[in-house]
């Protein structure tokens, strides 16, 4: 998956669940980790952190 694309997951996965997104991408994650699709992924972290970047720094 190329930056455009993951860029355009993270976008959507945010407007889909708004912030529980991260979330969202992480069940994905590991979801895939543990059935053994390396790839997948690989691209579902790489969603994660690109979530993680628009949605900018923690408030406290």
């Amino acid at each position: 998956m190329d930056a455009i694309q993951t860029a355009e997951y993270a976008r959507a996965l945010l407007n889909a669940h708004g912030p529980k997104a991260e979330a969202e991408a992480a069940r994905k994650m590991r979801e895939s980790q543990e059935a053994g699709r390396k790839s997948e992924a690989e691209n579902w972290a790489a969603i994660r952190q690109a979530v993680m970047q628009r949605r900018g720094p923690s408030q406290t």
